[in-house]
């Protein structure tokens, strides 16, 4: 039995609604196939954009969505992307498996995708093959009101008023397949290009500046020191790749051993973000910069059959697993980290939805996003486990209250074999009722486009509130 104390009375700090972002790359069928399919397809669309993604996207409340990269981003122009599709330029997918890209979803196509599922946009700028006045002309295009040759452009490409542009990346991963930078030259082309970063009247822009890949604590390090004063975000990429880089595990057919890899892999997010949290709390004691995890996930080897380039993978319970281990994390962070971004909302890497022709699944990973959906904008509270280190290692955990006094509790059971006897009570006022769901299965279960509904979530049926008490049987493999 793992006996729990909620304290209500113990605020921690908001959990930004943020922190359940999402990132769509033009990377294999993520863009096309996955949100855009054309006005004149047979699948059910708006101005080309798949209806039942809307829907679906709609329903986990996704609040922000990053694009178009990733590795992509600084390899991307943006011109060639906006006004009549048919005499876009046709460029080569040089980072995702060499295929041609027809530019078909652009600026345009993005906004209104997420005007249309009520998401802030992130946009990522090109830094690696980009110019300063590239990336200049695109924030005017797209956030200036006044009359201007770009926004008579804009309005000419059938967009008349701008857009509310908050979040904006200068480059991505600038250290790797961004231009192999080191951290002091990367330092540098930020405070360039920040300064052309501009808040033109009516749109406030906060400026992203490229983080970290995983324990690279010399980069948060030498960034923070040279240009800490000109960001008001850094980010944080880290993947859970149970095996080696090179030799991936598979994302269905894997062991029970490799189960606890991918669980303590994940897991290593929590110091990941504690040690680069401390560097820069040197520079910015005041977390006035919000850190952004804004690459997560698992990265297993590609679905078999699928091309290598495009990161197909299937998602199962682990992968659930891995979401909620994260968010928890994330929630227990949430002075410092204020959004993430998993990779990649459809048909790429940890997707929550997969398409097939006009097919659509929601995966386990999507039921998890729904199920921490009430966490958005919730107070993290105080939670106490009183129980030894060893019993500590099977589970993750967190707790928030609503503004309406709701109070969330979230356990993740880490084991593939042990169920967990939840004893908890709520410090203070006692709540007046209790109910729960749980997302469970046998630890390889996954939905398919033939069984879409074999992993979902369920109404816990014996959870029972005894005054400011409760007991619940966690099951292995599960979430509540």
């Amino acid at each position: 039995m793992i006996n729990l104390t909620i304290n209500p009375d113990i605020k921690k700090g908001k959990i930004n609604r943020n922190i359940y972002g999402h990132f769509a790359e033009h990377l294999g069928r993520c863009i096309y196939e996955g949100i855009w399919v054309g006005p004149d397809s047979d699948i059910s669309n708006t101005n080309g954009i798949r209806n039942d993604v809307i829907d679906a996207l709609k329903e986990i409340k996704v609040p922000v969505l990053r694009w178009p990269g990733g590795c992509f981003a600084d390899d991307y122009h943006w011109k060639d992307g906006i006004g009549p599709r048919d005499a876009r330029p046709v460029r080569i997918n040089a980072h995702w498996g060499g295929v041609t890209e027809n530019n078909h979803f652009g600026t345009h196509e993005f906004l209104e995708f997420c005007e249309m599922i009520g998401c802030e946009p992130y946009i990522c700028g090109n830094v690696g093959s980009g110019t300063v006045q590239e990336m200049r002309e695109w924030i005017e295009y797209m956030t200036c009101a006044s009359k201007t040759t770009l926004t008579e452009l804009r309005c000419t490409n059938g967009r008349h008023s701008p857009w509310k542009i908050k979040y904006f990346g200068v480059g991505n991963e600038n250290w790797g397949c961004g231009g192999n930078m080191r951290p002091e030259f990367y330092a540098d082309q930020y405070r360039k290009y920040s300064a052309y970063v501009r808040h033109f009247p009516g749109n406030s822009l906060k400026k992203v500046a490229c983080g970290a890949n995983c324990s690279d604590y010399n980069w948060t390090e030498v960034v923070m020191k040279n240009a800490a004063q000109f960001m008001d975000c850094l980010s944080l990429h880290y993947y859970t790749v149970p095996g080696e880089w090179n030799h991936k595990g598979d994302a269905v057919d894997f062991t029970v051993n490799e189960w606890h890899e991918t669980i303590k892999k994940t897991q290593d997010m929590d110091e990941l973000i504690t040690k680069h949290s401390e560097i820069m709390d040197k520079y910015d004691p005041d977390k006035r910069i919000d850190l952004v995890v804004d690459e997560w996930g698992t990265w297993y080897k590609p679905a078999h059959g699928t091309n290598p380039g495009f990161l197909y993978q299937q998602n199962t319970i682990r992968d659930a697993l891995v979401a909620g281990i994260n968010f928890n994390i994330f929630h227990n962070h949430c002075q410092r980290v204020k959004m993430a971004n998993i990779a990649q909302i459809i048909n790429v890497l940890q997707a929550v939805l997969l398409t097939d022709k006009e097919k659509l699944i929601k995966t386990p990973t999507y039921h998890v996003f729904n199920m921490y959906k009430v966490f958005q904008d919730t107070e993290s509270i105080g939670l106490d486990i009183h129980n030894s280190d060893i019993v500590l290692q099977q589970i993750s955990s967190s707790a928030s209250i609503s503004s309406d006094g709701k109070i969330y509790l979230s356990l993740c059971n880490l084991s593939p074999t042990s169920p967990i006897e939840i004893f908890s009570s709520v410090s203070g006022k006692p709540p007046l009722k209790i109910s729960g769901t749980v997302l469970s299965g046998n630890m390889n279960d996954h939905n398919t486009f033939n069984e879409p509904e074999k992993v979902k979530p369920q109404i816990i049926p014996d959870i029972k509130l005894d005054r400011n008490k409760f007991r619940a049987i966690v099951e292995a493999k599960d979430r509540s």
